[in-house]
């Protein structure tokens, strides 16, 4: 069989490869990051029920308890939270679930969007309110949740931008094609000429 009857071999099967190249370079592959990302979304719930302010826990702010409004949690602390419940848990646990390279890349800019409003809690609980209020600084539970998003903000940027062994191997077969198409074209060319 010659190079040239493997080539139109090769072209019937195109749309297949193709679909196939579509779906594998919409999945993830973390690996043992994964693990990482597992116990980051479970240290985060754990500083949801930690305090964030005073008395407030991370739910009281979540839920904007009665609680939460007498340690006068602001409005940079009910945004964090809520960006780690619905991006550093919610849209974690759903790429990790799923594999899908949209649903990390959510999460990792959900993570790190959530990262700024935790520094600006922190930098919030340290700061004098209206008519020189003086609250209580930030808890642990508001720090650990911070720290926490950072990381999962950096694991989760490093397994979007990483290609895996399958979507590796495919860029090689189009190479391959591409390649053998050029020289088929040069040889067809050549003759005509």
């Amino acid at each position: 069989m010659s190079s040239v009857e493997r080539i139109g071999d090769f072209e019937q099967f195109r749309d297949d490869l193709d679909a196939v190249e579509s779906k594998v370079a919409s999945e993830i592959d973390p690996g043992t990051r994964a693990i990482v990302v597992a116990g980051a979304v479970a240290v985060l719930l754990l500083s949801m029920a930690l305090s964030h302010a005073g008395t407030a826990r991370g739910f009281d702010v979540l839920l904007n308890t009665d609680v939460a409004r007498v340690e006068h949690i602001g409005l940079p602390s009910q945004l964090f939270v809520w960006f780690l419940m619905v991006f550093g848990v919610g849209f974690s646990a759903l790429a990790l679930m799923t594999r899908r390279w949209v649903f990390a890349w959510i999460a990792a800019a959900g993570s790190a969007v959530g990262s700024v409003f935790g520094m600006l809690s922190i930098w919030h609980r340290q700061t004098p309110g209206l008519d020189n209020y003086q609250g209580e600084g930030p808890g642990l539970g508001l720090i650990l949740g911070a720290l926490v998003a950072i990381v999962l903000t950096f694991h989760w940027v490093r397994v979007v931008w990483t290609r895996t062994a399958a979507q590796l191997a495919i860029e090689e077969q189009r190479r391959n094609a591409a390649a053998a198409t050029e020289e088929r074209d040069r040889r067809r060319f050549g003759r005509d000429s």
